[in-house]
């Protein structure tokens, strides 16, 4: 049953959140398939598949791609969260990614026809790419990157226009300079993060076990990285520290933003620990080649993105795995209203952006030729994803019953 699964991961979760776990993922079916990626999972193993090895996302629903910052400052369109990575399949993700497409336009009220336009857009895309991959050398390949814009072109020149000025509007508010702005007051000379009290989790910890976590925190991560980087990562200093609740997949999971700030005094910086558990991939495929999951998702990134955040490291505190990022740093997510005026473009783009990724760390030319020049698999892939729309939906109804009924306990809001 699909609830078992979710409970499944009760143990690996911080138990105070679990109730609010559960009303978010009962406000929607969208909402139900984002926290859900466990029960896709042994739902995808119990199935047949392509052996074709990738690394693969795990989560590629559709809201988890967008625009993502260079080291050189570029902005870029890839995949974005990579919490379940692990080598797999290659078409799990593909299978993810055209289900979500279903979920989400219901979700926004644009009817199966657009559904279905936007899922063959992806999965027409992916395989378009992959071809292209395929006749590309190993380094070209591995150099390509997909510019920001291409999500909108093709698109009218006023909706470009208005997408490209809200996305340099975005860039500016979410660098570490504007989350500062956002996120930071002075109390009696001491810089403080303030954040809302609905994204803000009471730690409960002693002054001596923050401490001694903080210890941890700096040994195991500079462990983690490279000697140049531990040269930058030694100038700043950090200032405070709360424990964060964000996200549908994530809540529950232990998350940490720090504030760090530079010899200089003129460069605040926001960290991310975020906690990592095992992909719920690795009951069917086996376990990760990593001792510490923070890792496996740290070179699960590393393999899928054409660029990466220069402070990606990993951690273990108190026995729970972390993994280290930048917290926002030009980081733009698309929500589900943004993108229903262009869902079968945006699709498109991310279809691509799996390709690029998958090409990198599989073998292109093995996939561009189990894919066909046909139909039959981008029809199996989006047949397979409007049937399995419509079981999210059940799966989704079954939640909000057991919520309802007090076999399954949660919050009275999803905040």
């Amino acid at each position: 049953m699909a609830l078992d699964r979710l409970r499944g991961q009760e143990a690996v979760r911080d138990s105070v959140l679990l109730p609010l776990r559960y009303a978010r993922m009962a406000s929607s079916p969208w909402a139900y398939l984002r926290g859900a990626a466990a029960v896709m999972a042994a739902d995808l193993a119990a199935a047949p598949h392509s052996g074709l090895t990738v690394q693969m996302c795990g989560d590629a629903h559709i809201l988890n791609f967008g625009l993502w910052a260079s080291p050189e400052r570029q902005l870029l369109f890839d995949a974005r969260d990579f919490d379940e990575t692990l080598p797999g399949p290659f078409e799990w993700d593909l299978k993810r990614l055209a289900t979500s497409i279903y979920v989400l336009a219901g979700s926004e009220r644009l009817g199966e026809s657009c559904a279905g336009e936007a899922a063959v857009a992806a999965v027409r895309t992916y395989g378009k790419a992959m071809r292209a991959y395929a006749g590309m050398g190993e380094l070209d390949v591995w150099y390509d990157r997909i510019p920001a814009d291409v999500p909108w072109r093709g698109l009218t020149s006023e909706f470009t226009q208005a997408a490209t000025d809200n996305i340099r509007k975005q860039s500016r508010k979410r660098t570490h300079h504007g989350t500062a702005r956002q996120l930071v007051t002075e109390e009696g000379g001491q810089r403080r993060i303030s954040l809302d009290p609905m994204k803000r989790l009471d730690d409960g910890l002693t002054h001596e076990q923050r401490v001694r976590a903080s210890e941890q925190v700096y040994d195991t991560y500079l462990a983690s990285i490279s000697p140049h980087l531990r040269r930058l990562v030694d100038r700043f200093r950090r200032v405070d520290a709360v424990r964060q609740i964000v996200g549908v997949g994530s809540v529950g999971v232990r998350v940490w933003l720090h504030l760090l700030e530079g010899d200089s005094g003129r460069q605040p910086v926001f960290a991310q620990a975020k906690q990592a558990t095992a992909s719920v991939y690795e009951e069917f495929l086996g376990p990760s080649d990593f001792a510490n999951h923070g890792e496996r998702v740290v070179v699960g990134q590393r393999l899928m993105q054409s660029a990466s955040d220069i402070f990606l490291g990993h951690m273990r505190v108190d026995g729970f795995d972390y993994y280290v990022r930048q917290f926002r740093d030009m980081k733009i997510i698309p929500s589900g209203p943004e993108i229903a005026g262009y869902l079968p473009q945006f699709a498109a783009a991310c279809g691509h952006a799996l390709a690029k990724s998958h090409a990198r760390s599989g073998d292109p030319a093995a996939i561009a030729g189990y894919i066909g020049k046909g139909n039959a698999f981008r029809d199996g892939i989006v047949r397979f994803a409007r049937d399995y729309a419509g079981q999210t939906h059940a799966d989704h109804a079954d939640l909000r019953t057991a919520i309802a009924t007090g076999e399954t306990r949660a919050a009275e809001r999803g905040w």
